[in-house]
């Protein structure tokens, strides 16, 4: 399959990324630090601008910028995922192929991506990631689910604390 990604360096981009096993899977938030601390470390070596991030029990969703000059998402993806395996204990099911590769199971391979095109692209993207916890069922209420920047944009001021019908 011949995946085609949209290189703009300095850019702003939406990304969904998947554990493999999403079914009753809770790994993301039950190891949320260390999901934290692969962030962290890949930022060291590659800066991101997180704009937005919401962390549900097996995806997540960021809306992040890159330096000026600099294209490369699928290296921090690649590093992000790396990172949060390494501290993972064994377990997870691998399929023939993942065995032979010497593959976690983990995460999907791939991740999904779009290009933000301008600031009414840019506050969609922002708004869908906030409400997820809601859309997946997991709180009523966005103020109750920690793993989101939603809570930094109520205190900047940007949303409300009752945004989307929270009461």
């Amino acid at each position: 399959m011949d995946y085609r990604r949209i290189w703009a360096p300095g850019a702003t981009y939406f990304f969904t990324v998947n554990l493999q096993q999403r079914r009753n899977n809770r790994l993301l938030v039950e190891r949320i630090d260390d999901l934290k601390q692969a962030i962290h470390a890949t930022r060291q070596r590659f800066p991101i601008s997180f704009d937005a991030w919401v962390v549900l029990p097996e995806h997540m969703h960021v809306v992040w910028t890159l330096p000026k000059g600099d294209a490369d998402n699928a290296t921090r993806w690649r590093l992000i995922k790396a990172g949060f395996s390494k501290r993972i204990e064994y377990g997870e099911h691998r399929s023939k192929v993942r065995l032979r590769r010497g593959e976690r199971g983990i995460w999907q391979r791939r991740f999904w991506d779009h290009l933000i095109r301008d600031e009414q692209d840019l506050a969609r993207h922002i708004d869908y990631v906030h409400i997820n916890p809601m859309k997946h069922g997991h709180v009523q209420r966005l103020a109750d689910w920690p793993h989101s920047s939603f809570h930094r944009f109520v205190e900047k001021g940007i949303y409300p604390a009752n945004w989307a019908g929270n009461p």
